[in-house]
């Protein structure tokens, strides 16, 4: 195998140890929102959601980009095995969050109630000092990415899932007890919103213990290769030593861009939740613990929605050191293939998801979430107007990252800017001039992330000269996802009649579908031994296939 077609598998290899991580995080998250929803009910959910809606947005403006941005610089370094600017990089890196992410907490501690409803100050002020801790853990995890090994950054993101978990579900509980004295649901009343609050302020407690588990595992990881990252800065030789002035420089120029292009391509959900809180209350004459009901039945449906965006996350991290390599090296026909390769695997996997949670949106809902049946209809039929928008954010979030490997870091700001502008216009018109309510919002969604695909799509091409490949890609994975959601559905009606439960009808119908998907694929050579063999446990699927007589 060539060294190009071994550079290619190890980028996959990559995206999949972080795709796994991905996964087995989204996992964890939704086994414990149930418990969760039942200990502090979508009021309390929705109170969540507001603060962290807001918080996600101060952490993407100081610290949410750090381990993308310093991969792509400190990457280039270790191209021109410039081993010691690398290692400044790191320290000078590492000064820049610990300035910006304290500035960033106090921002969110001190001015909480600028940004949120008086009832959701406190949840918005139990997230501030996490702000801080991500930027150093950012850090951390964009220097071992830097060096192409996602290995570390997979076992951080599962054990601060682990730990996020144990503490938002214990930690929500234990509050209420200690300050209600019961965990039981007030029926009326300010008790009902203090309990909402003090259930939300526990959950945002779990988010911060997540991260500084994942802090301290990562420092410890770092702590063992010290040695060895120091001999071999000693052994560098270069003459060209960039001064501590140059790389602040560096990397104030490099992670600005990376930050503003984050912040607003993800700015679009507060947008829809701020014009929601503002429009809706006077138009529907909702009050506070109604509305915030509603949003987290919203959140219930973009909660599943994240799952399989967990693939393309993946792709988009792995792919930022690699393009910044090659093209530091001029090789763009190499990083074209890359892109290629990297565009097909993720709809492959994008495109049936997305099917799926379209043919069995209601009952997944009604899995993870056992709540009412009111609430199981209105988050599944929210969550099959989303299902489209996986597509679009998917390819979105790996051109945003392919653009920023190659240098455009100014060009998703731009796009992510235009996005948002027709998003905000078509939310406000929606909800004020019609009856559609979260669908509106689901709709808005779709838009926004179908329009930033578009637009970063032109970029690329213009950027690199970049033609897509359709037929393998998209065309064939779409037809094999249709016939694999027509099955799972028809075979999930008839274990309901049999089994007269959608839990034990569900589980069957996904696997079975997933089974047909692959055959399908195979047998209409979407992918070949080679690509089969550069996906994660390759080896296995191409074993596998052979004995099937699919290859």
């Amino acid at each position: 195998m060539g060294k190009q077609d071994r550079t290619k598998d190890n980028f996959l290899v990559q995206a999949g140890f972080l795709m796994a991580a991905g996964m087995i995080s989204r996992v964890i998250g939704l086994i414990y929102r149930s418990p969760l929803t039942a200990v502090i009910g979508e009021s309390g959910i929705g109170y969540y959601s507001e603060a962290y809606t807001f918080y996600s947005n101060v952490l993407m403006i100081s610290s949410y980009s750090i381990p993308a941005a310093v991969s792509k610089v400190i990457a280039q370094k270790l191209a021109a095995r410039e081993y010691r600017n690398a290692h400044r990089l790191f320290y000078c890196a590492m000064g820049y969050v610990l300035v910006v992410g304290f500035l960033a907490s106090c921002l969110l501690f001190f001015g909480a109630g600028f940004f949120v409803k008086e009832e959701a100050v406190p949840v918005l002020r139990t997230f501030a000092p996490t702000i801080f801790i991500f930027g150093i853990l950012g850090v951390l995890r964009g220097y071992f990415q830097a060096h192409k090994s996602m290995v570390q950054t997979s076992l951080s993101q599962i054990l601060e899932q682990i730990a996020n978990a144990v503490v938002s579900v214990g930690g929500a509980a234990l509050i209420i007890k200690v300050n209600l004295g019961s965990l039981e649901m007030p029926a009326v009343g300010e008790e009902r919103i203090r309990h909402a609050v003090l259930g939300a302020m526990g959950s945002a407690m779990g988010t911060g213990s997540g991260v500084l588990m994942a802090l301290l595992f990562m420092a410890w990881v770092y702590s063992l290769n010290r040695k060895m990252i120091l001999r071999r800065v000693e052994r560098d030789r270069h003459e060209n030593v960039d001064t501590y002035g140059q790389m602040i420089r560096t990397i104030t120029l490099i992670v600005t861009p990376f930050i503003l292009s984050t912040a607003v391509y993800n700015f679009n959900e507060t947008v829809n939740t701020f014009l929601y809180n503002k429009i809706v209350p006077d138009v529907r004459g909702l009050d506070s613990f109604l509305q915030h009901q509603k949003l987290g039945t919203y959140s219930l449906s973009l909660t599943v929605l994240k799952i399989p965006l967990a693939f393309a996350s993946a792709m988009a991290a792995a792919m930022i050191p690699s393009v910044a390599q090659a093209c530091a090296a001029g090789k763009y026909d190499e990083t074209r293939e890359s892109i290629g390769t990297a565009v097909k695997t993720t709809m492959i996997i994008t495109i049936p998801s997305a099917v799926g949670l379209f043919a069995l949106a209601k009952p997944i809902v009604y899995f993870l979430f056992p709540r009412s049946d009111e609430v199981v209809t209105l988050a599944g039929r929210i969550l099959m107007v989303l299902a489209i928008s996986i597509l679009f954010y998917s390819l979105s979030t790996l051109s945003n990252s392919i653009l920023q490997g190659l240098g455009k870091v100014n060009v998703p700001i731009v796009n992510a800017g235009i996005a948002l502008i027709i998003q905000t216009a078509l939310s406000a018109g929606l909800l004020l001039l019609t009856d559609m309510d979260l669908y509106g919002l689901a709709v808005t969604n779709t838009v926004y992330a179908g329009m930033m695909c578009l637009l970063n799509q032109i970029s690329l091409r213009k950027a690199i000269h970049y033609h897509q490949e359709w037929k393998r890609s998209f065309l064939l994975p779409s037809i094999a996802a249709l016939i694999m959601g027509a099955v799972a559905r028809g075979l999930y009606e008839l274990l309901l009649l049999a089994l007269k439960s959608p839990r034990l009808a569900l589980v069957p119908a996904i696997l079975f579908g997933v089974v047909v998907y692959f055959v399908i694929l195979l047998a209409l050579k979407t992918m070949t031994e080679e690509e089969l063999r550069g996906l994660p446990k390759g080896h296995v699927i191409v074993k596998i296939a052979k004995k099937c007589k699919l290859l």
